[in-house]
């Protein structure tokens, strides 16, 4: 009898595991076909009138496809691929330190890539030479050196990743830190700060053909590694005793885990701005829709949150056309109301 009820719990948990996956599946395929239809749309949608962009379809001129093809497409394919990029960060960060309000931002990136961005507007006013930098560095590069200045100053004043409680610690003060230099460096440059604007409310605007290459090929080299990685994320879960017991090399999967979260996230925040809550709440909708471990949460939070930055770009355009909103601001609205939510629903349950 015994041995028919193991057989008949095995066959059952056989079965539960092949419906989430089937399950997963369906999910994985409801965010592609989102994101494709999100795309679609947004080739409507622009300072023009949805019925002139349909007849910009039928009838393709040089001017429309410059528009449509040049435009719009890539700033739809830059704004899946940002937000994939921090729906992974997030991804790796709430499963690396094991606390589902961690996000990409959290070692300072996002404060370190404002500096940067600070300083190289201000040495453009001051001096030849500082428009010389900023013509070989660029914006953009300005803002992933001082993403990459942030991370490295946190992880100096965590002395090491073995705790990542001083990770966490370390990344709050460095980011209070560079947002008060940046705040301190913007009121003596008024004209700074106006420049400045669009890339700490986050914007999509500036998003073409050769961003959404860079950062497909970013996404791919942080993917990949973090997919093949997973179970050692699983094995943390556990416990850090528990995983070193399994003969994890703990030290270096976190170093290389950070690296991926690093590279992720300096790369969308130096081709967006500070676009938040995004890789927050992607993790979250992930595992309100479907269970998940690590692996399959590498794989489907980067999708939702491609598909979250792709719609909120839509509403960021829409709502006031044909002025256009920052994208931050819809994200922040969207993340605020949805964790709000989130918070209720749980303190309901309980």
């Amino acid at each position: 009898m015994s041995t028919v009820r193991a057989i008949g719990a095995n066959e059952l948990q056989a079965l539960e595991e092949r419906q989430r996956g089937g399950s997963f599946a369906r999910w994985v395929l409801i965010y592609l076909l989102a994101a494709a239809l999100l795309a679609a749309v947004s080739l409507l949608v622009g300072t023009s009138s949805v019925r002139t962009s349909l007849e910009w379809l039928r009838s393709p001129a040089a001017l429309s496809d410059t528009v449509l093809w040049d435009i719009r497409l890539p700033r739809a394919v830059g704004a899946w691929l940002v937000g994939a990029l921090l729906g992974l960060g997030g991804a790796i960060a709430q499963s690396l330190f094991r606390n589902p309000l961690a996000e990409p931002y959290l070692l300072g990136s996002a404060s370190g890539a404002a500096l940067g961005v600070t300083v190289c507007l201000m040495a453009v006013d001051i001096t030849i030479t500082g428009l010389a930098w900023l013509g070989a560095v660029g914006v953009t590069g300005a803002a992933f050196i001082g993403a990459a200045a942030g991370i490295t100053l946190t992880l100096a004043l965590s002395r090491g990743l073995q705790q990542t409680a001083n990770l966490l610690l370390a990344g709050v003060v460095v980011a209070f830190l560079l947002s008060a230099l940046t705040s301190l460096l913007l009121l003596r440059s008024p004209d700074t700060w106006r420049a400045m604007q669009g890339f700490l409310l986050g914007t999509t605007g500036f998003l073409g053909w050769r961003s959404a290459v860079l950062l497909a090929l970013i996404f791919l080299a942080t993917a990949i590694p973090a997919v093949l990685l997973s179970r050692g994320l699983d094995a943390l879960t556990l416990g850090e005793d528990t995983a070193r017991s399994l003969g994890l090399p703990l030290e270096a999967l976190r170093v290389v885990l950070l690296a991926l979260l690093s590279l992720a996230t300096a790369a969308a925040v130096s081709q967006a701005g500070i676009v938040g809550f995004v890789g927050l709440i992607s993790p979250h909708l992930v595992r309100e829709s479907v269970h998940v471990n690590s692996r399959k949460l590498i794989i489907a939070a980067p999708l939702c949150g491609g598909v979250v930055l792709q719609a909120a770009d839509l509403a960021s355009r829409w709502m006031i056309r044909p002025g256009e909103l920052p994208v931050g601001i819809v994200t922040a609205c969207l993340g605020g109301s949805y964790l709000v939510v989130l918070l209720w629903r749980r303190a309901q349950r309980e």
